[in-house]
């Protein structure tokens, strides 16, 4: 019988403390509102999610850092921090949004996230591209140089049963896909819409995977939070 949760990989050079584990993957579930849970006794009102591989063992930990204020008067619109601990409670990532008015219309409103790993040591940021239609991101490594690309769907997330934004190079090549409502591995596991799904080639740089990881919680909040 398989364990519920993946033991942490020693030390490897050059990648972020308690990243190890990501680079032996190229798929992960996030699971939202997860009963309360061990390693997060101290945040019971907080939003939680478990991350898992596609056997279903939780890798990760996630709870957002915010109080019932913040989230009552904001809603989506709140900046937030995500803290991603591992198996035995350590913070590995940190996840932050500053409050940003939701507007379209207006570049000054549009949305930022930074990524930490570990806590402190910057690895990555997502930038919202202004466009009318479709939504667009740019992810930059920790020097702000573009590397990755976000794109979801023209016809927007209340009308599709699986919505998909496609991972892409700077050259526009698909590498992989930030899913709502998982339709791959583990289906059967995970019945609600309270899902994400991400693919992303084995290969790709830790640090790129990890600011993956904090982008599928500003989609979450931009385009989901208000359906729930």
């Amino acid at each position: 019988m398989a364990h519920m949760y993946m033991v942490p990989n020693p030390g490897m050079p050059g990648c972020p403390p308690g990243l190890e584990y990501l680079t032996q993957v190229d798929q992960l579930l996030i699971k939202q509102k997860v009963e309360l849970i061990e390693a997060l006794a101290g945040f019971e009102s907080n939003n939680k999610y478990e991350i898992r591989n596609v056997m279903g063992q939780n890798v990760y930990y996630a709870v957002e850092e915010n109080d019932c204020l913040t989230r009552q008067c904001c809603g989506p619109l709140r900046s937030f921090t995500i803290r991603i601990l591992n198996n035995f409670g350590q913070e590995v990532i940190t996840v932050s949004r500053p409050l940003k008015c939701m507007s379209c219309f207006f570049p000054c409103c549009l949305q930022e996230l930074e990524v930490q790993s570990p806590p402190g040591n910057i690895v990555g940021y997502v930038l919202q591209e202004w466009h009318p239609f479709l939504p667009k991101f740019t992810i930059q490594n920790e020097h702000r140089e573009p590397v990755l690309k976000l794109q979801g769907p023209f016809c927007g997330w209340s009308c599709l049963p699986d919505v998909d934004f496609e991972i892409l190079t700077m050259d526009d090549v698909s590498i992989g896909k930030i899913s709502k409502q998982w339709t791959g591995l583990l289906r059967e596991a995970f019945t609600d819409a309270d899902n994400f799904g991400i693919q992303f080639p084995l290969d790709l740089d830790v640090r790129m995977k990890a600011v993956m990881i904090g982008l599928c919680f500003l989609i979450d909040f931009m385009f989901f939070e208000t359906n729930n």
